[in-house]
């Protein structure tokens, strides 16, 4: 659903300044112009008023968990992913990271009004930067890793543990296809792998991750490399399935682990995108990305507290 939906977005405003905002203002006015009318409405609030949204708006509410946890764990799964370059993004990002390359509305990303959004996802943050780092040396192979507090305006249970902003550890993975998607079945491998080593060092430090089963989802096309993927992972079992998921390009895994309560969750999921060929509008590109939710790592899966 996009705003223009919502009939009360128009109120006030005719179409010839909708227009102008939407398309005519080139970006650095539109930028302009926005933060003046901001400046204007901050002016206006009172310690009262700025004290009432810090208690009532789901958006600015500090995490549920405590920072010395979230730290631990980010050390140990920065540390299992040892062979991928750590980077700590910026906390926005260009507009349009998301939506310009992915189906992902805009109205789940929250936009700013200096032609940025907040990192809602940070594979997709990722890509630019193999992007950006292909384009100078095409011949590179880029494995990055990072973990990220994100933020999504999306609809989220009123239950415990949901909460608008989270924290993520993610992978990427980019190159050139090698002969046989020796390049793409490789890197899927690689992060199926650190992933497992990740979650088998949290096991050491409290935490516990039972029944892991992994699902490996992929299109007719694609569906010999999903088993060749199979047939090289060891210690657990492993399910091949269709994907019908547009959202991912052709092969996808889901590593699934059983919550405290008995239920089976995708706890990292993960697969090839079509995102760096449509950056560098070349079909040889291959982009691989996973993600694990390390908040709920922490939320459901601590067994014994880590830190006194």
């Amino acid at each position: 659903m996009g705003t223009t939906d919502h009939p009360w977005t128009d109120a006030g405003i005719d179409a010839t300044l909708r227009e102008a905002l939407t398309q005519g203002l080139p970006p650095n006015e539109l930028w302009s112009l926005l933060l003046s009318v901001l400046e204007a409405r901050a002016a206006r609030r009172t310690p009262a008023t700025v004290r009432q949204q810090w208690e009532n708006d789901r958006f600015v509410h500090p995490s549920a968990i405590d920072q010395r946890t979230l730290n631990h764990l980010d050390s140990h799964l920065l540390a299992a992913a040892s062979e991928f370059e750590a980077l700590e993004l910026s906390p926005v990002a260009p507009l349009g990271v998301c939506s310009t390359v992915a189906l992902t509305s805009q109205n789940r990303i929250v936009s700013t009004a200096r032609g940025t959004e907040v990192v809602s996802d940070p594979t997709n943050v990722l890509a630019l930067e193999c992007a950006k780092r292909l384009r100078a040396a095409p011949d590179a192979i880029v494995k990055l890793a990072t973990s990220h507090r994100c933020v999504r305006a999306q609809p989220v249970p009123k239950l415990p543990g949901f909460a608008p902003h989270f924290r993520m550890f993610c992978l990427a993975s980019a190159a050139h296809e090698k002969k046989d998607h020796a390049f793409l079945t490789g890197a899927l491998l690689d992060h199926i792998r650190t992933h497992v080593a990740a979650l088998d060092r949290l096991e050491k430090e409290g935490y516990h991750f039972p029944d892991r089963r992994l699902r490996l989802l992929a299109t007719p096309e694609r569906m010999h490399l999903a088993k060749r993927v199979a047939d090289a992972i060891k210690g657990m079992p492993v399910v091949v399935t269709e994907l019908e998921h547009k959202y991912y390009d052709g092969l996808r895994f889901m590593l699934e682990v059983s919550t405290p309560a008995g239920d089976a969750i995708p706890f990292i999921d993960g697969g090839a995108f079509d995102w760096l060929r449509k950056l560098l509008a070349n079909d040889r590109m291959v982009f691989v990305a996973s993600g694990m939710g390390s908040q709920i790592a922490a939320f459901l899966f601590r067994r014994v507290a880590m830190l006194a």
